[in-house]
């Protein structure tokens, strides 16, 4: 994929980030759709009022593998911490903390890499660019 086009698409994941909490909610409802099962995992934090009100509660963590980079995202009192993995069969080689922008900017090239060999992943790709 040109870099043009990881750029657009940077953009659009990095679109309405402004509420995180709305932003990682929407995000991993999108990603947990467009990728392949297992692909995205999402953990979430449940009030007593949420649990009561059979609603899923919000997005605590969200960790997306596309071939050897996991990426994780963690929402925690209305900040987020990223880090990106390097993983080989389940053993974790580097590890780094990032911020959001940087951690977008990874998804989006590991998404755009995924594109290029799965059908599903560019299904996701040409989701968020329109």
């Amino acid at each position: 994929m040109p870099e043009r086009e990881v750029e657009l698409l940077a953009a659009a994941l990095r679109r309405d980030s402004a509420d995180l909490n709305l932003y990682v909610n929407v995000l991993s409802a999108n990603l947990a759709d467009s990728l392949p099962p297992g692909a995205v995992r999402v953990k979430r934090r449940r009030s007593l009022a949420e649990r009561v009100a059979g609603r899923e509660g919000s997005v605590a963590a969200l960790d997306v593998a596309l071939g050897a980079q996991r990426l994780l995202l963690r929402m925690d009192r209305g900040r987020v911490a990223g880090e990106i993995r390097h993983e080989v069969r389940g053993i974790v080689l580097s590890r780094r903390p990032v911020g959001l922008d940087e951690w977008i900017d990874a998804l989006a090239r590991s998404l755009a890499d995924a594109a290029a060999s799965n059908a599903r992943a560019r299904e996701a790709v040409e989701r968020f660019l329109a």
